[in-house]
């Protein structure tokens, strides 16, 4: 194990560490996809961007819509309940907004992967601002006010849900 780039490990038993640690990985990944437009801007889509487009495709592709899917079943409903529907519905609507976003932009990315076709990536920086106000919103303001309102047992019940939808165990 490589001590500089370990991060303390979070597991299903730890729900909303969780969909904060996700966050994290959406950030490098934003980020990935950014360098990855600064670099086709200069070399071009050679080996290495097709290599960063096939990283960025297997976040998106695979981890975010489990996350989504987190949000949606555990987050928003205790935001209703709560008597913060509004921004469970701005949360849910950035949701599809972003899944929309994502298919336009795999498109582009699968086409740079698979025959190294140049993309435009005009669209890129509204995808990334648009995940970066997301997280900042959840992490400010959702995931705080759900937390509160979330005892031991819910919070147990709620990994337990989202480790059987992966297949995962909620023991280490």
């Amino acid at each position: 194990m490589n001590l500089l780039h370990a991060a303390p490990a979070v597991g299903f038993d730890q729900p909303f560490e969780m969909l904060s640690a996700c966050h994290e990985r959406v950030h490098r990944t934003l980020g990935l996809l950014q360098r990855l437009a600064d670099h086709l801007a200069s070399a071009g889509p050679d080996r290495q961007a097709r290599d960063a487009a096939s990283d960025v495709l297997r976040y998106f592709d695979l981890a975010a819509p489990a996350h989504h899917e987190d949000e949606e079943r555990h987050v928003l409903p205790r935001l209703r309940a709560l008597g913060h529907a509004e921004l469970a519905e701005r949360l849910h609507a950035d949701h599809e907004r972003m899944h929309a976003g994502w298919q336009a932009l795999r498109l582009q990315l699968l086409a740079l992967r698979d025959a190294g076709t140049r993309p435009d990536t005009q669209s890129w920086p509204a995808f990334i601002a648009l995940y970066g106000e997301h997280i900042d919103l959840e992490e400010g303001q959702a995931f705080p006010l759900s937390t509160q309102a979330t005892d031991a047992a819910e919070r147990a019940r709620m990994g337990a849900e989202m480790a059987a939808r992966r297949g995962a165990s909620t023991t280490a």
